[in-house]
């Protein structure tokens, strides 16, 4: 039982790929996993591990709380993750700088198979210091590192009325700040 655990837990590995779409800390993935949670479930014939009630996953710089993650592989060794809360969040440092990049939603989905992350309800993205996206609905493709966030009836994350995208982006002063690259689906500076 003990080794149906942790092969669970590595799953989450794959999960912790959430911050992928943040050009992750690269470190990270070497760094051992810490899991805390109120509860959890393993089902190794479905291969999948639910984790629920507060619960905080630790991988080096990355930081994902959620009221519920649940890990699933399927039949060709493919990772998914779904982290729920009100709000479910991460927290990672970007590979090469000091920035973090943050992300908030009510439900966070990783798809190992096409390496997808979809964020919906209240969705929001931040680089510190204060580059930031918001929308009902924000997807990116890290294959094709293509990012695109909708809004959505009434009011988004932040109170932006009616539903719209809302995104800051601020300006690079220095020749260093020119060369960092823009919030995935920003324009270029």
């Amino acid at each position: 039982m003990l080794n149906d655990r942790f092969r669970s837990i590595v799953l989450l590995c794959l999960f912790a790929g959430l911050a992928g779409p943040a050009q992750a800390e690269r470190a990270d993935r070497t760094k051992p996993i810490n899991l805390e949670s109120d509860s959890m479930r393993v089902d190794d014939a479905q291969k999948t591990s639910v984790f629920e009630g507060k619960v905080v996953l630790t991988q080096g710089t990355l930081t994902i709380r959620a009221d519920r993650i649940t890990v699933r592989q399927d039949k060709e060794g493919h990772q998914y993750g779904s982290a729920s809360g009100n709000l479910a969040s991460f927290r990672q440092k970007r590979d090469g700088t000091n920035e973090y990049i943050e992300g908030e939603a009510e439900r966070i989905e990783y798809n190992g198979k096409i390496d997808k992350v979809e964020f919906f309800n209240r969705a929001r993205l931040k680089r510190e210091p204060a580059d930031e996206v918001r929308g009902n609905y924000i997807s990116y493709d890290s294959r094709t590192e293509f990012f695109t966030v909708t809004g959505g009836a009434g009011t988004v994350a932040g109170g932006s009325p009616g539903g719209r995208v809302h995104a800051v982006i601020q300006p690079r002063n220095s020749a260093a700040d020119g060369d960092k690259a823009p919030l995935p689906g920003a324009p270029g500076r």
